[in-house]
């Protein structure tokens, strides 16, 4: 299990990389992963950048309560979630969801889950900046997956 914030740009790949050179060889047959990007438009307008807020212990601890639920409710070996906070502009990657498992249908159902949980729980704020240097705050996640 591992939780990373990062105020930096991060390389989606050299983080899925790494964690899974930790695990050991053979005990999973079954990756699923989530990169999900900044969009340059939102709610119809173009934005030019977006700052994303959050207090950092209660976020990590948030993230990782996120994760051990996942573990709990699939049958999965392990996960992470890489987050972005800071300042974020169009094209940047700002979350990172992995699961590891035995099997597919696991891991696909467990990926899903940490995005959805991430999107209505995690403590993080958006603030857009708009094309004509206005600023927003987000107040509600783009629609996500529902049963």
């Amino acid at each position: 299990m591992s939780v990373h914030i990062f105020p930096d740009p991060f390389v989606p790949a050299d983080i899925l990389s790494a964690h899974e050179s930790s695990l050991t060889a053979g005990s999973f047959g079954a990756t699923a992963s989530f990169v999900g990007t900044m969009r340059d438009f939102n709610e119809g307008d173009d934005v030019t950048s977006m700052t994303l807020e959050h207090y950092p212990e209660m976020t990590a601890k948030q993230l990782q309560q996120i994760i051990e639920r996942s573990i709990q409710d699939f049958d999965i070996q392990d996960a992470l979630i890489a987050h972005r906070v800071g300042q974020i502009n169009p094209g940047e990657p700002i979350v990172l969801t992995a699961v590891w498992s035995a099997h597919r249908a696991a891991a696909f159902d467990a990926c899903r889950f940490l995005m959805e949980a991430l999107k209505s729980e995690a403590p993080f704020w958006k603030k857009e900046t708009l094309s004509d240097n206005s600023q927003r705050w987000v107040e509600k996640n783009t629609p996500g997956y529902s049963d």
